[in-house]
């Protein structure tokens, strides 16, 4: 017995995208929509016979309409069954939109706080899962064990992380999965996928969220394709997602910032989200307003930081009789003797100073979305 599924989680539907202006949240929301639409296609193009959603497919309870018709009509186009495990973000409530939804027939969503099973005959699996009731769930698999006796494979679709210490999000516990029965743990809540792993005689993973929504998220992001018999395990990651967040760290000392950044530049950048990282010593912070007329048009968004230093040897011109001089002076001496952190202070408010003297703007020192 082997059975073919889709394993995804972590799509966070509608959320705020707060980073961008209006406009652009707006499709990146209507994008993600796009991501059901291609996770049915793949159903059906690798004749899947299974999916599940170990939770937070909604980043909160609240949701536009438009994102719930999509997700009714790719589950009823998915046409096999469909188990959703509720999480932190999208837990089970009156008012949750698994609640409000006319979900299709093919679709089981757990509504308990404890484990509880599904039975497929005609696939030969059980699945176990359960659902937050809220934005917090117990751990709750210590003393569980699903029997294999019917010869059925068990698996568990369930939103939580891998950890030894306690945590508000139903923790699993390897030394757990491995006496638990399962062939299969579907996981889901750790937005970096973990690839195929095993505890004892239990396979178990996470996808990872299958397209990034912030610099904490960047990379490629994937789906997985999972194909498991009652003796082994495979695992593909797919990419279905449209764009990447990706930082890009440029070291401009003694060049040029414009031309430091496009010798790094990979080729391929006008779908993705970038922030670009300055470091190394410069004579005068870098002009970022320029560097934006510039570079905005090879990326969906382009966030800028400066994180570069000034050079020592503008210290000596602390010595020039004119205000910069008598600015440089003052701050050098409060830099004398100052601990680490208090000489960065110093050093920041150098920055602004030579910013408001060139008749530069002081935000150009901050991110600059």
């Amino acid at each position: 017995m082997s059975i073919r599924f889709l394993h995804a989680a972590d799509l966070h539907l509608d959320s705020p995208f707060e980073a961008l202006p209006a406009g652009k949240a707006a499709v990146r929301r209507s994008e993600q929509r796009l991501l059901l639409q291609r996770m049915a296609e793949l159903v059906k193009e690798e004749q899947l016979q299974l999916v599940l959603l170990p939770g937070d497919l909604f980043d909160s309870e609240w949701s536009y309409a438009e994102t719930g018709e999509t997700l009714c009509a790719c589950f009823r186009q998915m046409g096999v069954p469909v188990l959703i495990a509720p999480g932190n973000h999208d837990w089970y409530g009156p008012h949750s939109p698994y609640a409000r939804l006319a979900l299709p027939d093919n679709v089981y969503v757990f509504k308990k706080n404890e484990l509880e099973s599904v039975r497929i005959s005609s696939l030969g699996v059980r699945i176990w899962g359960a659902a937050y009731l809220g934005k917090d769930s117990p751990s709750l698999l210590p003393g569980f064990r699903a029997s294999r006796d019917d010869g059925l494979l068990n698996l568990l679709c369930l939103h939580g992380e891998l950890t030894k210490a306690d945590s508000p999000y139903a923790p699993v516990r390897e030394e757990e999965l491995a006496a638990s029965g399962l062939q299969y743990a579907a996981l889901g809540h750790v937005h970096q996928a973990s690839g195929l792993r095993k505890a004892g005689e239990t396979w178990y993973s996470w996808p990872g969220c299958p397209e990034g929504r912030g610099f904490d998220e960047c990379g490629e992001k994937t789906v997985s394709i999972v194909e498991l018999s009652g003796t082994d395990c495979t695992l593909r990651p797919v990419c279905i997602s449209r764009r990447r967040y990706e930082v890009l760290n440029v070291n401009v000392t003694g060049s040029d910032p414009l031309l430091a950044i496009h010798s790094q530049l990979p080729d391929e950048t006008a779908r993705d989200i970038y922030r670009i990282v300055l470091s190394g010593e410069v004579d005068s912070p870098p002009d970022l307003r320029r560097l934006e007329l510039n570079l905005g048009e090879l990326f969906y968004a382009l966030q800028l930081r400066d994180e570069t230093r000034l050079r020592q040897d503008l210290w000596e011109r602390a010595g020039e009789d004119s205000l910069r001089g008598l600015f440089l002076k003052k701050l050098r001496e409060a830099a004398e003797g100052a601990s680490p952190e208090r000489q960065k202070l110093i050093e920041q408010a150098a920055r602004w100073g030579l910013a408001a003297l060139d008749h530069r703007e002081e935000v150009l020192t901050h991110d600059h979305p």
